[in-house]
């Protein structure tokens, strides 16, 4: 009943299912705008069918993201008004600055996008796509500003145990954030990429929707193909990033309990089971010097070691060590399987190849369980700091009592189970479907009503259906 860790994990579960559905509607915007593109310039209706049918599953994610956001903030204030009180000058301002620009741009146009496609001409809805797809990266700029301070915070002063802003540029632009966002931004796209994909393979392998399951399994394969490796790139930055603001974090990640000898390097751990208590690592499987040549560009490099901070400065080892290997993991097997992919389009097998095809099925889901893995690499790693290297998270606690945390952690995991798994369900009623017929848009601007592309959800497929 510690309200401290019953807090921590409460909080974690909320993000971790919120977290799923910006970054399914980050990338599921982006590619609603290209699909109406491509329908605009050739006219075919492949393309507008496939609009219509992720527009549908786009408009339940974004609805489930808002309420779980709402949520979520809530949080700032019953569990941890020490960080409210503490860095409210900093977070208040960003977070408002998300809803001014972002939500009410986004909220603005899908009214638009969503009930226009008879009410306005194309290009005024095409725009109305590309508006909400912008919304959703300017969400992500405020609020991975917001977290990269938490991370890596700057300009800002103390004052009477308070944060307040110096420099807002500062604030904003912290040393962490740029990597941070475009960190993000590659993950949420890369997530969305293999679940269009993979919902194209699973229509090929069972023979439907077939015109609908080329385009998107072709196109993902080629998007996958240039930002799986261009991730990879970016989070190698982001590794040095952290090796120079966070060095808890990177030993934690790399589990480096101490320097060992002059001169041998640091071997990279690639399995192993932390033991925290005795300070080693079990069962190791390492390379030697590599961690060194990967983070210092040299074979005989040292890097902080989990010894040299205090154990109440040390982050919890076991979950970062290996969620980071769960997030790279994914990550280099979504790159083998574009390179697969590639090899069999020119053996022009994509879209004929049973085990390719069952691959991309089984990774539908990849791309979504590496963005909830690296937020727990950064997260869980930034401990005991709740702003890093300035504040604890022991000193952010409300003053609440461990049973009123465990009551509401009890209501959230069964209202969240419940209604998200009711949203998960119709979506996967949705996938299960496919795309259905839709005719032309009339452009009746004396229609009274607005086109309701939700309402057939539910329907039966239409009479021509793939």
């Amino acid at each position: 009943m510690d309200p401290l860790l019953l807090s921590r994990i409460q909080f974690a579960f909320v993000v971790s299912f919120h977290i799923l559905f910006p970054a399914t509607t980050i990338g599921l915007a982006s590619w609603l705008a290209f699909v109406e593109w491509r329908w605009l310039r050739t006219g075919k209706t492949v393309w507008r069918e496939l609009y219509f049918f992720w527009t549908k599953i786009f408009a339940v994610t974004f609805g489930m993201g808002v309420v779980s956001g709402i949520v979520m903030t809530f949080q700032f204030g019953t569990n941890w008004a020490g960080l409210s009180s503490a860095a409210g000058s900093i977070l208040g301002p960003l977070l408002s600055y998300e809803v001014l620009t972002a939500f009410f741009l986004e909220a603005s146009f899908l009214g638009v996008m969503l009930f226009g496609w008879n009410r306005v001409r194309p290009s005024l809805h095409f725009l109305a796509t590309c508006m909400v797809a912008a919304g959703t990266l300017i969400s992500a700029f405020w609020i991975i500003a917001a977290n990269s301070w938490l991370q890596t915070p700057a300009g800002f002063e103390v004052v009477e145990g308070a944060f307040h802003p110096a420099s807002w540029r500062e604030v904003i632009f912290n040393p962490s954030f740029p990597i941070r966002l475009t960190h993000m931004v590659m993950a949420a796209f890369l997530a969305t990429c293999f679940i269009i994909g993979g919902t194209g393979a699973w229509y090929l392998r069972r023979n439907r929707h077939v015109e609908e399951g080329r385009r998107m399994l072709r196109l993902a394969v080629v998007f996958a193909a240039i930002v799986a490796p261009t991730q990879i790139f970016i989070g190698d930055l982001h590794g040095l990033g952290v090796l120079e603001h966070q060095p808890s974090k990177l030993a934690a990640i790399e589990g480096h309990w101490d320097h060992g000898e002059e001169g041998a390097g640091v071997p990279l751990v690639l399995f192993a089971i932390p033991d925290a208590e005795n300070e080693r690592n079990i069962a190791s499987v390492e390379v030697p010097r590599l961690a060194s040549l990967i983070l210092t560009r040299s074979l005989d490099g040292t890097v902080p070691a989990l010894a040299d901070f205090a154990p109440e400065d040390r982050p919890p080892v076991w979950p970062v060590f290996w969620a980071f290997r769960v997030m790279v993991g994914l990550g280099f097997a979504m790159l083998l399987l574009a390179a697969w992919s590639l090899v069999q389009w020119k053996r022009k097998r994509l879209y004929t190849s049973p085990a390719l095809l069952r691959a991309w099925a089984w990774m539908w889901p990849s791309g979504l369980i590496a963005v909830v893995a690296g937020w727990i690499t950064a997260e869980i790693g930034r401990q005991p700091w709740v702003v890093f290297g300035q504040l604890r998270t022991a000193d952010a606690l409300s003053d609440i009592s461990g049973a009123a945390v465990a009551t509401s952690l009890t209501a959230f995991v069964v209202i969240y189970f419940v209604v998200f798994g009711t949203g998960g369900w119709f979506i996967a009623n949705m996938i299960r479907r496919g795309p259905a017929v839709v005719e032309p848009p009339q452009h009746d601007t004396e229609t009274k009503s607005a086109s309701r592309p939700m309402s057939a959800a539910d329907d039966e497929p239409l009479e021509g259906t793939r």
